[in-house]
């Protein structure tokens, strides 16, 4: 089912009650479609809290699942154990294994694979040339999302490497598994808005997607970050402390990726204030310090001459 990105554009002008209206249309026909063979992906930010409510609103007894990587919050942890009927998964490598294996998640994950690729190729390769320069064999000019841009073509040289593998290690691994052991399809809280890989993935496949190899569906696809927030304060359902700490976004703690386009505080200077003893350890043990420093991001909180 294929979406243009006008239609994508109609959708997110949604008002909430037709968002929620055609939310609930597409869960129940996934639910449908496998039978009730399904379960909430459930990782204790907004989004994921806004589509379990939505979900058990329809049907109660869908389980949701949890995977405990070590890098949430701990607020996160603390509000995931608030709900009933959560199977909580663990990846086999933790944060630190990963980042020695493949690298580090910095600035986004087009732009860490494509590093790496660079990085890890013996030889001049036509992958190696398209990351390069943006051209194909025979000098076919590709789109610019397929090169490394200049502003980040430093990384390939840098003194540590980069890799998109993190998620896929700590997340999706754990999340393949419990699929094949327990047959059950995952509804996911992704949203287009978050980025330009998810954008696309709506447009190709729209919210439910049964003809992958890996079925998923994301009912939340079209919402807005606006249409999340309004949902709390109608349905009056709580949030995980973290967000009244300031944090827009609970993703991993140590993760990298966008960070360069905060504003300040930004995460690590906040994690200095709220969780010091997390920002230490990312600092000092995994080595944070210096990637930051490298693309540009200010760990330290801002301190002015009147401060001590």
């Amino acid at each position: 089912m294929t979406i243009s990105y006008a239609q994508l554009k109609i959708r997110q002008a949604y008002d909430l009650d037709m968002k929620i209206t055609m939310s609930q249309q597409k869960i129940r026909e996934w639910y449908n479609y496998w039978c009730g063979q399904v379960y909430v992906s459930f990782s204790g930010g907004k989004d994921s809290t806004v589509l379990l409510h939505l979900v058990r609103e329809l049907y109660p007894d869908v389980p949701a699942v949890f995977v405990d990587t070590g890098l949430e919050y701990p607020e996160i942890r603390d509000f995931v154990k608030t709900f009933d009927n959560v199977t909580w998964l663990k990846p086999k490598m933790n944060f630190k294994a990963v980042i020695e294996k493949y690298g580090y998640p910095v600035v986004s994950k087009r732009i860490a694979q494509y590093v790496h690729e660079v990085r890890h190729s013996k030889s001049v390769t036509a992958t190696v040339v398209l990351r390069l320069t943006g051209y194909r064999d025979g000098g076919r000019k590709m789109s610019p999302s397929s090169r490394i841009s200049q502003k980040w073509l430093g990384l390939i040289k840098a003194p540590f490497d980069t890799s998109d593998k993190c998620c896929d290690v700590m997340k999706k691994e754990p999340f393949g598994r419990f699929v094949k052991e327990s047959g059950r399809y995952p509804i996911n809280g992704v949203r287009a808005e978050e980025g330009e890989r998810r954008q696309q993935t709506y447009c190709t496949y729209g919210c439910n997607a049964f003809g992958l190899n890996e079925p998923r569906s994301t009912p939340l696809a079209f919402w807005l970050d606006k249409d999340i927030n309004d949902y709390f304060k109608e349905k009056v359902i709580p949030w995980a402390k973290v967000y009244d700490m300031g944090y827009k976004r609970t993703g991993c703690m140590f993760c990298m990726f966008g960070c360069h386009l905060e504003g300040s505080p930004n995460r690590f200077q906040r994690m200095k204030e709220t969780h010091p003893k997390q920002w230490k350890y990312c600092m000092d043990v995994l080595g944070l310090r210096e990637v930051l420093k490298f693309i540009g991001v200010d760990p330290e909180p801002r301190k002015y001459f009147w401060e001590k």
